[in-house]
């Protein structure tokens, strides 16, 4: 149903970010520094209409998911952990992200925009509004472990019921962090083919580590960022548009995704 841009023309789109912990300051840069902008720049011929959605991040402390976040927008992974804090409001930060796609169907090609919402653990904890404010008209949920926190995975049903058990027919995904250090892991494959058995989600791997750079050694490296992030961007906007077919009547629902 969607047809993917090569990653060369989806290079120059997706490298537009807005990021609620940059500062002020606009800067016109590639993708270690992206602008602060509305949505992409483009050509006053080239008319893409834009699909905009909110997706809650959701996941233990310590699991990756302020890296994740930086992994798509393009910037540094941080080196190490803190947990997340911004005010206002504090507790909560919000990453968009722009990813082209063209519909097979139409050779239409829709802007994607993600805003992304990721809330300290702490801070759902101490403050009662902060969950029900993530949760607020999301169109998706995406709950992450680490591979190397045997916790985080057990702790997967929880989080779907806790967060999105009110939120029939939401899109919800689970990525598995800290792929880089699979070596070492908590959660074996037998552990996840059971897991997607049960609750027939998809289930994605990301790596943690800090994206490559090119010959001068400090700027990253955009083209292959975005190679390392592509499947979850992909896989976002096609869960997403078929969900609005769904809801628009064009397509047949699904059962939803529960233990069975």
């Amino acid at each position: 149903m969607i047809e993917f841009l090569p990653l060369c023309q989806a290079l120059c789109w997706a490298c537009y970010t807005t990021d609620s912990r940059l500062p002020s300051t606009a800067h016109l840069t590639d993708l270690s520094q992206p602008g602060l902008l509305e949505r992409p720049v483009l050509p006053p011929s080239v008319a893409i209409d834009t699909a905009s959605y909110k997706i809650f991040v959701s996941g233990k402390s310590g699991v990756g998911k302020t890296a994740l976040l930086a992994k798509l927008a393009g910037l540094e992974v941080p080196a190490l952990h803190h947990e997340t804090t911004a005010d206002p409001p504090p507790g909560i930060q919000t990453t968009v992200v722009f990813w082209p796609a063209k519909l097979r169907a139409s050779d239409r090609v829709v802007m994607f925009r993600f805003e992304f919402w990721d809330c300290g653990e702490s801070a759902l904890k101490k403050f009662d509004h902060m969950l029900p404010a993530c949760k607020e008209k999301t169109d998706a949920f995406l709950f992450l472990f680490s591979f190397t926190d045997r916790a985080s995975f057990d702790d997967l049903p929880g989080q779907l019921a806790r967060v999105a058990g009110e939120a029939p027919g939401v899109v919800r995904m689970v990525i598995g962090s800290k792929f880089d250090q699979y070596m070492h892991t908590d959660v074996p494959e037998r552990d996840l083919t059971a897991f997607r058995q049960a609750w027939e989600l998809p289930l994605l791997r990301v790596k943690s580590v800090p994206g490559r750079r090119l010959a001068d050694g400090r700027t990253l490296d955009g083209r292959a960022g975005l190679a390392d992030i592509a499947h979850v961007l992909n896989s976002l906007a096609e869960q997403l548009w078929h969900q609005d077919q769904v809801a628009a009547g064009l397509l047949p629902g699904t059962s939803e995704n529960t233990p069975s």
